[in-house]
């Protein structure tokens, strides 16, 4: 990751840096371990059923915490659009372009592998954070970015093909059970990659299919970036379709909704919310030119990765039990009921956080891979 002074470029849209900002400040509030003790806090109230979305569901189903991750990975490749037009523009080579994505993906694959890699028993190897899925799905997205529409749309669904079939007639003994944790073909592969499976059902596979969200990002950021004067239309008229075809083949008993292990379904209908928020976005910011009072996202948004990496990897080990340690000894000697002080104290660590993040954007100062 290194460093660069430049300031954004005057044709960046900042409906796409609101977008990053609003899921790195729901992605650091909940490092900061917030939704846990808002949860633990509202149980049998009707508050609860609300902050119960900030989780993800167990496995059949759909919370609105399920979309943050699609939702991070669909930007990525809006982003990888305005990135590549850019150097177009710039008169690079594709054999540069390449050079530099392969960089890229190769970075994030490291970050990815060294966020889970320290454990209190020793090292480990584990291929289940976003930025090692991340370091795939970008590297295809780039790889079929100059194919026509069609061609990627056709992509897309062959992904999710294979996925299907992998899951469905690989037949595999004790690993046959498609849609059942801990049974499926995806289970068996973390075994040959990592000599273990996720207790919470996770699946290093899931590139495979979610490497649709950033496909279908790039799309999406070339719309964007295209003459045409009508670009909410397409992606609402996407967003409507996806919903009803993803939420069409579970009703119908074909394929459930498992954000887990990336079933097509879930893949098809949390796209479908990512176009979605992305037209109504585009449409208030950049259209209707509503941009005041967005800083405390962007601010968050243009250095994603460097705080993403910061909450993971320093704030989980060190930063987080740092400040609680100060904040909760003041609040215990002022008698602050501790369920209250663990709320400020999260606050405070995602407050220390984007302040960060704040000083790097005064600084002009933007970390990028």
């Amino acid at each position: 990751m290194t460093p660069t002074t430049e300031t954004p470029r005057p044709q960046r849209l900042l409906s796409l840096d609101f977008m990053r900002g609003l899921i790195m400040v729901l992605l650091a509030l909940e490092a900061a371990g917030l939704y846990e003790h808002l949860i633990k806090d509202t149980e049998n109230t009707p508050l609860h059923g609300l902050f119960i979305q900030f989780t993800h569901h167990p496995w059949h189903g759909l919370r609105a915490w399920d979309l943050v991750q699609p939702a991070f990975m669909f930007m990525a490749g809006a982003a990888m659009a305005f990135s590549l037009h850019r150097q177009q523009q710039q008169g690079y080579s594709w054999n540069h372009t390449f050079k530099k994505a392969l960089k890229r993906s190769g970075w994030l694959f490291f970050w990815g592998v060294l966020d889970y890699a320290v454990r209190p028993g020793g090292l480990s190897f584990e291929l289940w954070d976003v930025l090692t899925q991340l370091s795939f799905t970008s590297l295809i997205a780039f790889l079929i970015f100059r194919w026509s529409y069609a061609a990627q749309l056709a992509a897309c669904a062959g992904l999710l093909l294979l996925t299907e079939a992998l899951y469905r007639f690989t037949h595999i003994p004790g690993f046959d059970l498609p849609f059942t944790d801990q049974h499926n073909f995806g289970n068996y592969v973390d075994l040959l990659l990592m000599n273990k499976t996720n207790d919470g059902g996770w699946v290093a596979i899931n590139c495979i299919p979610t490497a649709v969200h950033t496909i279908a990002g790039a799309l999406a950021g070339k719309l964007l970036l295209g003459p045409s004067a009508k670009k909410v239309q397409p992606l609402l008229g996407w967003g409507v379709a996806l919903l009803i075809l993803g939420y069409g083949i579970d009703s119908l008993g074909i394929t459930p909704i498992i954000k887990r292990i990336a079933t097509s379904s879930f893949t098809i209908v949390s796209l479908g919310w990512c176009l979605l928020v992305l037209a109504t976005c585009y449409w208030w910011i950049d259209i209707k030119d509503h941009k005041k009072r967005l800083l405390f996202f962007t601010v968050i948004g243009m250095n994603s990765l460097f705080i993403y990496l910061f909450f993971e990897i320093v704030g989980d080990r060190w930063f987080t039990g740092y400040v609680g340690a100060v904040t909760n000894g003041l609040m215990g000697i002022i008698h602050i009921p501790i369920p209250i002080a663990a709320i400020i104290t999260s606050l405070c660590v995602f407050g220390l956080e984007w302040g960060l993040c704040y000083f790097l954007y005064k600084k002009k100062i933007f970390f990028k891979l």
